[in-house]
């Protein structure tokens, strides 16, 4: 990965963040066509999201990035 996309994917990180529940809940539901291309390249570059057998499912870091995510709601 090169700087310049290191510092764009930092830059998408509170975005990608701020979506992660909800892009979890379009895998549950079997609906990840409707994840942006790009939003799947930036979660597998993060190491949030990772390919199993053709499929996407949450890595230990994605599912701590929601639990982080599921208690900033609680405490909304």
């Amino acid at each position: 990965m090169t700087s310049m996309t290191k510092t764009a994917l930092a830059s998408r990180r509170p975005d990608l963040q701020e979506r992660i529940l909800q892009t979890v809940d379009l895998l549950n539901r079997r609906l990840a066509s409707e994840i942006p291309s790009e939003d799947i390249d930036d979660y597998v570059a993060l190491h949030w999201l990772e390919w199993n057998g053709g499929g996407l499912r949450l890595t230990t870091t994605g599912e701590n990035i929601c639990s982080q995510m599921r208690s900033m709601l609680a405490k909304a």
